[in-house]
């Protein structure tokens, strides 16, 4: 058995009105790969904060290599070799790559003059060693979200970590770029690195670890090997019962045509897009990243200007010059950084789920607030989001709550079509099935639906149509017994000819 290099004893941490960790007890050994599992707002990354200097804890011990430990500072943390890759990323974007990764350790000589070709060099061997395609020079904020990452988990090769904490890391990254990261987490397992992997992703989770502990509201499930457990048996651990069926297909009678769009072309980004949603139905969009299905969905809801094309919505064409038109029309789009796109982090639930629809919600100028209420609580109660309370703000709940929010702020504006990009990126599988089966009840009732996501399997349990895009383009279209995992891989594998 491996060497025990980090624990935590009896960890407690409180925040106002909530036990975010009671009592949790957890331990990492060198050379493993060690799950931490649990819904949205288990505490998995609470403990994680506290392991890497971020959160102090309110009760309990750390010890690092049987000496009991106290980090004022995530710097404190990183000097004793522990490591935390965000979730969120923790870069500025207008500094280079190698900056960010050396941040607030840039090397320096003895007169405190950095050192920015050694920073470079090293930087530069940190980002080859992962396969990526750019340099350590180049701006931060000129790269996508999947590079950003790659520039984050570079960080742990850069220090010469001995714990590193990824906290759930390959939510933006390509297949291509998700194996080169499991290339260097066997890598730095194999140099005894002890790791903490937090993914939603099982498919991930019995693939790369070693050891599984499963969080719930704030307290230890268990801890069980990863060769021996099961998806059925840590999923149960997680929310506490059997997940009966965890995809869920609207069994609704197929309306009128909603939406037609014909040859939809932004310049660039994608050409020739055309395909039909009617009322009652779930049409899923496939594709990996890059594909062009999110620039598809901004440009029917006029966030971007298409190039040529046509698109009708409720039997009129249409060419919205912003997201207002396309709202007033009974358009909603739920954006794939619900962060960033859906939502004010700094404000509560109550004006979070109103905001766009203000004049609904105010007389003269003047909110009113009792309305307000009365839809927060409506819709609270409808998605069974776990909030405080109507001023609680959104910042402070889990993704699955936060995402809850955002279809609650479209869903009060009753629209005829809803276009849910990526709608259960980074959530729990309870916080999953519930939105599956929310996206079904949505069909139930008559709303056209475009669901565009990355998992296979939620694509093909949710849809009554997939259109597969690669490389900004139309690809393929199946129903039936032809939405199949081989049917969508050889789609969008085999790349359209240019034209």
């Amino acid at each position: 058995m491996n060497k025990v290099v980090l624990t935590a004893e009896r960890m407690t941490k409180k925040f106002p009105g909530v036990i975010a960790l009671n009592e949790v007890s957890f331990e990492i050994r060198a050379g493993e790969v060690h799950a931490l599992m649990g819904e949205n707002g288990a505490g998995k990354s609470t403990l994680m904060k506290v392991l890497s200097g971020i959160y102090s804890p309110d009760g309990g011990a750390i010890y690092y290599h049987g000496e009991r430990v106290t980090f004022a500072s995530p710097k404190e943390a990183r000097d004793r070799g522990i490591l935390l890759v965000h979730q969120e990323l923790s870069l500025s974007p207008e500094l280079s790559a190698a900056e960010n990764i050396y941040l607030g350790a840039w090397p320096t000589n003895r007169f405190g003059v950095l050192q920015k070709r050694k920073m470079n060099e090293q930087a530069k061997a940190a980002l080859d060693s992962l396969g990526c395609n750019f340099g350590p020079e180049v701006r931060v904020g000129s790269l996508s979200i999947a590079k950003q990452q790659m520039v984050e988990i570079a960080r742990t090769l850069a220090f010469n970590a001995t714990v590193v904490i990824f906290d759930e890391p390959t939510g933006t990254l390509t297949v291509t770029e998700k194996n080169q990261l499991f290339q260097v987490i066997r890598s730095l397992r194999g140099r005894g690195v002890a790791i903490v992997y937090i993914s939603h992703k099982m498919d991930e989770i019995f693939e790369i670890t070693d050891r599984i502990t499963v969080l719930r509201d704030g307290a230890v499930q268990g801890t069980v090997n990863t060769q021996d457990s099961s998806i059925g048996e840590i999923t149960k651990k997680m929310i506490g019962r059997d997940l009966d069926q965890y995809f869920h297909r609207a069994q609704s009678t197929i309306g009128r045509e909603v939406l037609k769009v014909s040859q939809l072309t932004k310049t660039g980004l994608f050409k020739d897009i055309s395909f039909s949603v009617r009322a009652g139905e779930v049409v899923g969009i496939y594709g990996l990243i890059g594909a062009g299905r999110s620039e598809v969905a901004e440009t029917l809801f006029g966030a971007r200007q298409r190039s040529a094309g046509v698109v009708v919505f409720e039997g009129e064409e249409v060419a919205f010059s912003s997201p207002r038109d396309a709202i007033e029309k009974g358009m909603a789009l739920v954006p794939e950084d619900r962060k960033a796109q859906g939502l004010i982090l700094g404000l509560g639930g109550r004006h979070n789920t109103t905001l766009p629809h203000l004049d609904r919600f105010s007389e003269m100028g003047i909110p009113n607030v009792q309305q307000e209420l009365a839809v927060f609580n409506e819709y609270k109660e409808k998605l069974d989001i776990k909030t405080t309370g109507p001023e609680q703000l959104v910042g402070d709940l889990s993704g699955g709550n936060q995402q809850k929010f955002v279809l609650a702020k479209w869903l009060c504006a009753e629209p005829k079509l809803i276009i849910l990009d990526e709608p259960t990126r980074g959530i729990d599988v309870g916080s999953k099935s519930a939105i599956h089966q929310y996206i079904a009840e949505l069909a139930e009732r008559g709303l056209a639906v475009i669901v565009i996501s990355s998992e296979m399997p939620e694509v093909i349990g949710v849809s009554h149509r997939i259109l597969a895009m690669a490389s900004g383009r139309l690809v393929g279209e199946f129903s039936g017994v032809e939405m199949t995992e081989q049917n969508l891989i050889t789609a969008v594998s085999v790349l359209p000819k240019a034209s």
